[in-house]
């Protein structure tokens, strides 16, 4: 018999706490390859990639190890701009406080980020509630918010051009459905999204959003979407910007989940509590990473790949080697090129932006680079293959009486006993029906994507090349 899932519970909201750090300073990003001018939150926003190919970073993170522990009776929202007011300096707090508020409020679950305990050592902290039912609401929706205010506040439109695996495109799609002064061109590999995942880009009948079929992989996308934002001239032209896990706020969203279930483990298993992240990209683990460093004692985290293994064949080896994409089950984690990596490895190297750019060049020159000595940090790493994924799906069913989708499945592989395992579920299993199928001869439904089979799919195919993208989005920008 599965032994009872629980919620916890926080405790009931409070405001925040009274004694907090008052921040007179304003927060500059810099890029890992130490060629570009600083820049306030707003601009690295508005940019995304930096000018000279690198990706943003605070200039200085910020000490958190006295704050956090106050803030663990604060609701999802208020924690988020509790968070966000250390990098996003430049906005007036109360537009900042309100900006994150209506970033929530679509979310299905009280708790917005529930973490349901499976048993004494098992955790998962579901990150599936928000509209597109994949942990890239966190980000998108508050994403979706800055930029209409930048609009607003500027006068000036955004065109937004990102490259998705599965998941991104329909939560950036959904963060600006319709937003004045917004239009949306997502890239994405033709037949290697789920027919979901799909639906939820091409069903939405906005005049403002483009879904961009390419013949290629997703990492042909990501290629293309680096070079177009590396043509200066066409990117400031048409007020590109970037909505994919190089664009900073992504990455600072996805820190407070983080320390929303941190803050709700019991106080005993904090001390040997490892995140277990499904990823490809590596943004979604780097979050965590970003906010240990600032000081919140987050022991560990682990880092579960699919069969497209680059993240586990460099924790394992400490070699970042570049191979082909192999399409799976878990079709957001069909990735070769972890684009993130740019900036644990800006840390890695001690901020030596020169060797950064040196370390990048042979990767990109070669597909391969082999560190010295790597540190692995507080990481450690596993590997899920296709056939392992449904057999795994029906284990947690069996065992814990809960169901969990494709990608979420990979991170239950090789469970540490001797630690407290937080999993990050990072989609519905209602995304994925045909392998839950498989998994335990039954498929999972959600309204909001039944609604989508009687939609019109409506998409443009392209081939996957800059040529091809830039003439498309110079002939529908805003």
């Amino acid at each position: 018999m599965s032994p009872p899932r629980s919620r916890l519970t926080p405790a009931a909201a409070q405001p925040p706490p009274r004694e907090r750090t008052l921040i007179h300073h304003t927060m500059r990003f810099i890029s890992t390859r130490g060629l570009a001018q600083p820049l306030s939150f707003s601009d690295a926003v508005a940019t995304g990639l930096a000018p000279d190919g690198g990706l943003f970073l605070p200039e200085k993170l910020p000490d958190l190890s006295a704050q956090w522990p106050p803030m663990a009776g604060l609701g999802y929202a208020q924690l988020c701009h509790e968070f966000m007011r250390h990098f996003a300096t430049d906005i007036p707090e109360e537009t900042l406080r309100r900006l994150v508020g209506k970033a929530y409020q679509g979310f299905d679950h009280a708790e917005t980020a529930p973490l349901v305990a499976l048993d004494a050592r098992t955790y998962v902290l579901e990150l599936f509630h928000g509209p597109t039912l994949a942990f890239k609401d966190f980000a998108m929706q508050l994403l979706g918010n800055l930029y209409e205010h930048q609009c607003a506040q500027r006068g000036e439109s955004i065109n937004v051009l990102g490259a998705t695996s599965g998941d991104t495109g329909a939560a950036a799609i959904h963060a600006l459905l319709g937003k004045p002064g917004t239009a949306i061109f997502i890239l994405y590999p033709d037949g290697r999204v789920s027919p979901l995942q799909e639906r939820q880009m091409t069903c939405t009948g906005a005049d403002n959003v483009f879904a961009l079929a390419i013949d290629g992989s997703f990492d042909d996308a990501q290629a293309a979407l680096k070079t177009i934002f590396g043509d200066t001239a066409f990117r400031l032209k048409n007020r590109l910007s970037a909505v994919n896990s190089i664009n900073l706020a992504r990455v600072l969203a996805q820190c407070v989940y983080y320390l929303y279930a941190w803050l709700r483990l019991p106080q005993e298993a904090r001390a040997n509590a490892e995140f277990v992240v499904p990823t490809g990209n590596f943004g979604n683990v780097l979050a965590g990473w970003l906010l240990q460093r600032m000081g919140v004692p987050i022991p560990a985290f682990k880092v579960a790949t699919n069969q497209n293994d680059i993240l586990y064949r460099l924790f394992t080896t400490g070699e970042y080697r570049v191979a082909d994409v192999q399409p799976s089950l878990a079709p957001s984690m069909d990735i070769q090129v972890a684009s993130n990596f740019e900036r644990f490895l800006y840390y890695q190297l001690g901020g030596d932006a020169a060797r950064v750019r040196a370390v990048m060049a042979t990767c990109a020159k070669d597909g391969v680079y082999r560190f010295d000595k790597f540190e692995h940090s507080t990481f450690s790493a596993s590997r899920c293959s296709d056939a392992e994924i449904p057999g795994i799906i029906a284990h947690v069913r069996r065992r814990y009486g809960y169901l969990v989708d494709p990608h979420t499945a990979c991170a239950f592989k090789d469970l540490s006993p001797e630690k407290v395992s937080v999993v990050l579920a990072t989609a519905s299993p209602a995304k994925f029906p045909e392998t839950i199928r498989e998994a335990i001869g039954a498929e999972p439904k959600h309204p909001r994507l039944e609604a989508l089979r009687k939609r019109p799919i409506h998409k443009h195919k392209l081939p996957a090349s800059v040529e091809a993208i830039t003439r498309f989005v110079e002939a529908h920008a805003v």
